[in-house]
């Protein structure tokens, strides 16, 4: 459950899904980097405000091979006391047994982070605890988990309702969906904390956020990132709907406006003719028939 502001320090920051990466996703139309680096800047502040561990969900990098220069600017930025399990964006083939070849192994090794004995991507959670805060066990896992309808037919992922159920710990905080939620049931409390930055066109109106965690009451207080607005576009699928119609249209036409035979060059002559297509486009295309 979240409650209302407390005077009192957080024992833990909850967060997940930072896709942490170089290239600019072709959504934004901002200093990308520079506004991903502020948000991680925004959560080190609160860490350091409360002196209190970061607890994290999986998928630190958008791909388990981060550049030196993205390792570097992480370990520049990353919070102190940084407690994470692999997500799905983190493993090479999505495996375990692959994790030595890792950026986040890297990480790990650079003593830049923790990684815990949680529920990494693929992983069956068994109860197993990842750690204890104040007496409250907490599960971390990568697992695809929502509320509400189906994000997509035929999903089979579990609904957050019987995730709560299923496992038995205080407090259960997942990653892998990028929309934020919290769910309860029986005092146990879930926490899906969503994505650190908007990098899709669908998040133009998201307020991306992190979660303050209170072992006593087992409770957490949302705190929104500072974003701007309109730099997140969807102009790109803009121009991709345009594409496609214009492909659409040309393919339409070829069925209408004629009807073709056997012959190859019959056909081609035909379209030429209903398409009024240059001289010197023919003489090209006949060209390389005959090479």
């Amino acid at each position: 459950m979240q409650r209302t502001k407390q005077h009192k320090a957080p024992d833990a920051i909850l967060t997940s899904d930072w896709h942490l990466r170089e290239k600019t996703p072709v959504c934004r139309e901002d200093d990308f980097q520079k506004a991903q680096w502020r948000k991680v800047d925004f959560v080190s502040d609160l860490q350091k405000k409360y002196d209190c561990p970061v607890i994290f969900a999986g998928d630190l990098f958008h791909h388990w091979k981060p550049s030196p220069w993205l390792l570097t600017k992480t370990i520049e930025h990353l919070p102190a006391q940084f407690k994470v399990i692999y997500g799905n964006h983190d493993l090479p083939e999505h495996s375990i047994l692959l994790e030595d070849k890792s950026g986040v192994f890297a990480l790990k090794t650079a003593l830049a982070l923790e990684i815990l004995p949680g529920t990494h991507w693929l992983g069956n959670p068994k109860e197993q605890i990842s750690l204890t805060i104040k007496g409250r066990s907490i599960i971390v896992y990568h697992v695809m988990t929502y509320q509400g309808r189906k994000p997509w037919p035929g999903c089979t992922d579990p609904m957050s309702a019987g995730l709560i159920r299923k496992l038995k710990a205080n407090l259960i905080l997942t990653g892998h969906n990028h929309k934020p939620f919290t769910e309860t049931h029986e005092g146990r409390l879930l926490v899906n904390p969503g994505s650190l930055m908007r990098q899709e066109s669908d998040q133009m109106d998201f307020k991306p956020r992190v979660y303050l965690y209170y072992a006593d009451t087992n409770t957490v207080e949302p705190v929104y990132l500072p974003i701007e607005q309109g730099v997140v576009t969807r102009g790109h699928i803009e121009v991709k709907e345009e594409r496609d119609d214009r492909i659409n249209a040309f393919i339409s036409k070829l069925e209408t406006d004629f009807e073709a035979g056997l012959d190859f060059k019959d056909n081609l002559e035909q379209f030429f003719q209903t398409n009024r297509v240059r001289k010197i486009v023919k003489e090209l295309v006949y060209k390389s028939m005959e090479s």
